[in-house]
């Protein structure tokens, strides 16, 4: 058999501890965002049928992007490469029988046949954000306050990035006025979802195979260069009355008042290539200079449910990718603060003294039913190698258990991030009652004149095992010392008595 390839399938990534970090501060802002805003999160089933997405997804998403396959009974399904049309599917159920509205939110995963460019994986993980059963304004603003609170939930650097909004009925209006029949305005949104991408000899072909004069395109470019709701009013006058256009106004204004407007923006080639968007639309932009791009988008799509024998109701939803948002928050170098945010406190107990690995495993199971995350060293080691296996792991403190701590049920521990050596030639150590437990795993500042005091000390012998005295004498006078991450910690790990605070310490083993 040949060798297989270690590379994931094209389009996919492989997240690693690290990687998973990034995603999981991601997914936690989400969530959190959403639940304060009483949303409740559901998941569909990752396939779904095939027609579902070609009927309203759009050419690509619905077309060549969808990843299809049969089933055994023959009916042709997909991998879902988007959440609208499943969870107004999912609501469609139970629609007329639940109290309005409802809001919920999902995070899941997704695939889409399509380039993995910067930004866009063929799989890819997206939170999805929608309202159902409320037409009015207020839930527009709801959905666009929300998108709002994503981003700021990430504390960006201000001026980092706006929300740009349009509305799918005035487009309707310029569609109109020059005199697009129906059938053809799905076409020209698909035009004009690319116009800023093509150039005007290639927009006109475009155009012209629609039967659309010159004309039209000179109309249409004003349109789509436009840059406020007074300049568009100049280009068409009776625009001002518009229903469609006075609600994107009204938009507008209500979240300035609520203390959004530095990031509200009127953008008319706001077009969103999906079909079933029929009102309020919006994108949120990345202004940096190296991720100048719509970061995602949402709008309204009351329409949708018509899919299912039902008459439509409200419906209104956003969904950013975390691909994406990761881009974002690497552009300005937000990465690093999340991987330190994400760090959790790990606990490792080594393996000193073999002959009381139960009682390390009893330590371990007490340790854990504390909610704390432990590892266990299953293989004998020195102090020094223990120490050495801790700081590289990135652990924030070690447990130490030999007979001694057996024979007195209690075990031994250091925090061991965040001190900037170790000093093996003395011991900070000593018996400390439970209750000074946290005062002392807080206490990060290492005393030189306590240091001094400790090797001076006399120097109980204990039960650990003999290694531990053997390196030491090994040593010497040497101080051994490690990464910045590191605490005091001594070879003799025995029951040194000092008064006063530690960062050792003995705790006593909950009998129960």
């Amino acid at each position: 058999m040949s060798v297989l390839s270690q590379k994931p399938p094209k389009g996919t990534l492989d997240w690693t501890p690290n990687e998973f970090k990034i995603r999981s501060y991601i997914f936690d802002k989400w969530r959190e965002v959403c639940l304060s805003y009483g949303y409740r999160e559901y998941l569909t089933p990752i396939v779904e049928s095939a027609e579902l997405y070609r009927a309203k997804s759009g050419e690509d998403v619905g077309g060549n992007e969808l990843v299809t396959f049969l089933d055994r009974g023959g009916r042709e399904l997909c991998i879902r490469p988007e959440m609208t049309p499943s969870v107004t599917r999912m609501v469609s159920k139970f629609y007329g029988t639940t109290q309005k509205p409802i809001r919920l939110f999902s995070i899941a995963n997704f695939m889409r046949n399509e380039r993995p460019q910067r930004g866009r994986n063929r799989e890819f993980w997206q939170l999805n954000v929608d309202m159902f059963g409320l037409s009015s304004e207020e839930s527009d603003l709801e959905i666009i306050e929300i998108s709002l609170e994503i981003m700021l939930a990430f504390n960006p650097p201000k001026n980092s990035f706006e929300v740009h909004i349009n509305h799918r009925g005035i487009i309707d209006i310029i569609l109109s006025e020059i005199g697009v029949n129906d059938d053809d305005k799905v076409k020209i949104s698909r035009i004009l979802d690319k116009w800023h991408k093509l150039d005007d000899t290639k927009l006109k072909e475009m155009l012209n195979e629609i039967v659309l004069e010159d004309e039209a395109y000179v109309i249409l470019n004003k349109f789509m260069n436009s840059s406020s709701c007074d300049e568009l009013e100049d280009i068409l006058p009776n625009i001002k009355t518009n229903e469609s256009f006075v609600e994107m106004k009204n938009i507008i204004k209500n979240l300035s008042e609520r203390g959004y407007g530095e990031y509200i923006k009127f953008k008319p080639d706001i077009i969103r290539g999906f079909d079933y968007y029929d009102g309020v639309i919006f994108e949120v932009f990345d202004n940096h200079p190296d991720n100048n791009r719509a970061l995602f988008g949402g709008g309204r799509y009351n329409g949708l449910a018509s899919l299912f024998g039902l008459e439509s109701f409200p419906s209104i939803g956003f969904a950013p990718g975390d691909e994406p948002i990761k881009l974002f928050l690497e552009s300005y170098g937000m990465i690093e603060e999340v991987l330190e945010f994400k760090k959790e406190d790990l606990y490792y107990i080594p393996m000193i003294d073999d002959t009381v690995s139960s009682y390390v495993y009893t330590v371990a199971r007490s340790l854990r039913k504390e909610g704390k995350s432990v590892v266990c060293g299953h293989i004998k080691q020195t102090i020094g190698k223990a120490i050495d296996y801790a700081e590289k792991g990135d652990f924030s403190h070690i447990v130490i258990v030999g007979a001694k701590e057996k024979e007195n049920e209690k075990y031994k521990i250091c925090e061991f991030r965040s001190h900037k050596s170790i000093d093996l030639k003395g011991v900070e150590g000593g018996e400390v009652s439970n209750n000074l437990k946290n005062e002392i795993i807080e206490d990060k500042e290492i005393s030189n004149k306590n240091s001094a005091k400790v090797q001076e000390e006399e120097v109980i012998d204990g039960s650990m095992d003999d290694s531990i005295k053997k390196e030491e004498n090994l040593r010497n006078d040497k101080s051994f010392k490690l990464s910045e991450k590191a605490t005091v910690l001594s070879d003799k790990i025995n029951s040194v008595k000092e008064e006063g605070n530690s960062h050792f310490f003995d705790v006593e083993k909950d009998s129960k």
